[in-house]
């Protein structure tokens, strides 16, 4: 069987979309002829957890651990407060504290890539004796955070490997990069690193055609779409008798759908069936913009905050649910996010109202799919006949999906794909 070396910052005990992808992976290769051995910290600074993830770990895989060093530690005797959510991605839009500011500074402009940096030196060494002693010929690096691929970046150079750089998420055009405060030096560093590891590695992997075409302009190298998937056999579950709007996973501000709160705002005060059976579900971290807006509209009485739920129950949520809402930043930058949640909401079978930019690939697939609806932020009158249609059918027990083609989304088939691609 090949040996592969993966070295991957977000692992289990890790919660949150991060860690899922080479979780799965990792449970899958195996079939496929390629034996993993994983290399994560020893003692990270996860913002989320999920102690359940762990007993998805395959006992079979090698799992390598290094101790790290992070600076959220020591930036937390600034605000504990503020470094968990700016660690998280929750970045305030509208009046930043002078700590927030001061916090996203030094984030941006001293630690580049990002703040695992003190990592990748000390990776370097110690996994320099793993590849000679394990025989590996190839090294797959995951980003963000993109200290990882740097790592990769440093093995390269050290022995004849083929290395592999998979990027969950884009590295300079992503949204939050624009508001780290970065000087021009700094952006000009974070550039040369991303075209770095584009042009250096042999193959790049990245979940959306937007993101391959960008990446395209930058480097000759073979890159290959292997989206996001879901992997769970679900059970049965009765659906929430009021009707329930669901959005799981952090609500970041800037995806804060305003549109969308003010076709519900319309709605329960045009329509008192439907202001008596709506319920709207966030399960995650959510901005405090985006609670005062939920109050400022009149919603907060039909809002139920779930919190951080584990992996088993937001299986169960999304079941549950007679609407999944996927959202995304109203921005050209993001048209090719494709969030991991999409691909669990195409599992449970309930249909999606995605709302975010003008071309959005997730959004595209949606409908492709026909698991739902797209609309963009600032289309009030579709978002209210989509909202009230969808409450006529849950009112006669006839809100159902009946999507097409979703299971070449499985785990197990994207895993095959990498492998060939390895």
């Amino acid at each position: 069987m090949r040996k592969i070396l993966v070295i991957a910052y977000y692992w289990p005990p890790a919660g949150g979309p991060g860690v899922q992808r080479w979780l799965k992976f990792v449970k899958y290769l195996p079939d496929f002829g390629i034996e993993p051995i994983v290399y994560v910290p020893e003692n990270p600074s996860y913002p989320l957890v999920d102690e359940k993830l762990v007993d998805e770990v395959p006992p079979s895989i090698k799992i390598l651990k290094q101790p790290i060093k992070e600076p959220y530690g020591w930036a937390s005797l600034f605000s504990k407060k503020r470094t968990k959510t700016i660690s998280s991605g929750i970045i305030k839009e509208k009046d930043p504290s002078i700590i927030e500011k001061v916090l996203l500074w030094i984030r941006g402009n001293l630690f580049i890539p990002d703040a695992r940096k003190f990592w990748i030196k000390p990776s370097i060494s110690y996994l320099a004796k793993v590849v000679a002693d394990e025989g590996i010929k190839t090294v797959v690096t995951t980003g963000p955070p993109h200290s990882m691929h740097l790592i990769g970046l440093g093995l390269k150079k050290k022995y004849n490997i083929q290395w592999i750089a998979d990027f969950r998420d884009p590295w300079t055009s992503i949204g939050y990069h624009k508001k780290l405060r970065l000087t021009q030096s700094s952006q000009a560093k974070h550039k040369a690193l991303e075209k770095g590891v584009l042009v250096k590695s042999d193959k790049i992997v990245v979940t959306s055609q937007t993101t391959k075409a960008e990446f395209e302009t930058i480097t000759p190298k073979p890159i290959k779409v292997i989206t996001n998937g879901f992997d769970d056999q679900l059970q049965p579950v009765a659906l929430d008798s009021k009707f329930t709007i669901s959005h799981i996973g952090s609500l970041l501000t800037g995806r804060n759908p305003l549109g969308l709160w003010e076709a519900l705002q319309n709605l329960i005060s045009e329509n008192e069936d439907f202001n008596q059976g709506l319920k709207i579900q966030l399960a995650g971290v959510v901005g405090e913009e985006v609670l005062q807006s939920i109050k400022e509209f009149g919603l907060l009485d039909h809002v139920e905050q779930l919190g951080y739920l584990s992996h088993d129950k937001v299986l169960e949520t999304q079941q549950k649910s007679q609407l999944l809402l996927l959202l995304e930043i109203d921005s050209i930058a993001t048209r090719g996010i494709i969030p991991g949640k999409l691909f669990e909401y195409l599992n449970a079978k309930r249909p999606i109202l995605a709302i975010g930019p003008k071309d959005w690939e997730a959004g595209q697939m949606v409908e492709q799919h026909h698991a739902g609806t797209m609309s963009l932020h600032s289309d009030i009158v579709t978002l209210k006949n989509v909202l009230l249609e969808a409450f006529l059918q849950y009112q006669t027990g006839q809100l159902v999906c009946n999507s097409r083609d979703v299971e070449q989304y499985h785990r197990k088939s994207l895993t095959e794909s990498l492998a060939k691609f390895i």
